[in-house]
């Protein structure tokens, strides 16, 4: 769910969307406006850094029509939402959307939050502390990162920083430690969930987002924190094993089908 703008990046958007049959609800279109555009630099380990243009992008514009708003998260399973999202917003939108969305949450949505923070887009850490611990206070479901957690809110250790996330009333973490793993604390469960060795990175953009889609879709058909983490671990090392934040078309599949075999579980 975004805004589009009405030139032609967006109508190519549009079109590469459509055709992963991937509905964009109730989103509106912007005369005169565009998509951000940001640039990848890699390192020899894969890792990357960004360039940003997308202080007038669409994006940042998807919160501000309150009707619209609503009616897009009206009738969801799971709405996930990114820090990212949150740091484009002014701060009526941020509000616009926080109520929004605890609405949907009484309707019987479930709401799981990536705090997936990037410094560039906040004046501050205080202001990127405060939007995000009002956003978790009205999560289901936290999928951050192990760095981000603890240069943002200074937890000492992945342990603790899960004790703080579930303190806010989150009910399942799934707290992403890079090549170590996942560790998970849900229903009962606290355990590391070891990443998959000999992995060979190309580029890690778009890994946070392939683990939290596969995790989020494991878990919306019943399938247990530990499977689904499994799941969205060898989904992510898909991902990052070839350049852009894309996997190839039947990775979820080969993923899916390999989630009761004993080598993954």
């Amino acid at each position: 769910m975004t805004a589009f703008g009405d030139d032609p990046f967006s109508e190519r958007q549009l079109n590469f969307v459509a055709s992963q049959r991937i509905g964009i609800a109730t989103r509106p279109r912007l005369k005169g406006e565009y998509p951000g555009l940001y640039a990848i630099t890699w390192d020899s380990l894969g890792e990357r850094s960004f360039s940003y243009w997308r202080s007038d992008s669409a994006a940042r514009r998807l919160a501000d029509d309150r009707a619209a708003l609503r009616q897009s998260l009206t009738g969801r399973d799971l709405i996930r939402v990114s820090g990212i999202t949150l740091a484009i917003l002014t701060e009526e939108a941020r509000r616009n959307l926080h109520d929004a969305l605890t609405r949907a949450r009484t309707e019987g949505a479930k709401v799981a939050f990536d705090t997936n923070r990037r410094p560039a887009f906040w004046p501050d850490a205080h202001d990127a502390r405060k939007a995000m611990t009002e956003l978790l206070e009205i999560s289901d479901i936290a999928l951050p990162s192990w760095p981000d957690e603890r240069v943002l809110f200074g937890d000492a250790s992945p342990e603790e920083a899960c004790r703080r996330l579930r303190s806010l009333g989150v009910s399942e973490v799934a707290l992403k430690l890079g090549a170590d793993g996942v560790l998970i604390v849900a229903e009962g469960v606290q355990k590391v969930i070891p990443g998959l060795r000999n992995i060979i990175p190309l580029d890690t953009t778009g890994a946070g987002g392939g683990f939290n889609g596969a995790y989020l879709a494991a878990r919306l058909i019943g399938h247990p924190v530990e499977i689904a983490a499994r799941i969205a671990i060898k989904l992510a090392a898909e991902v990052i094993e070839g350049y852009g934040a894309l996997a190839k078309p039947d990775a979820l599949r080969r993923c899916w089908a390999e989630a009761n075999t004993r080598a993954l579980i």
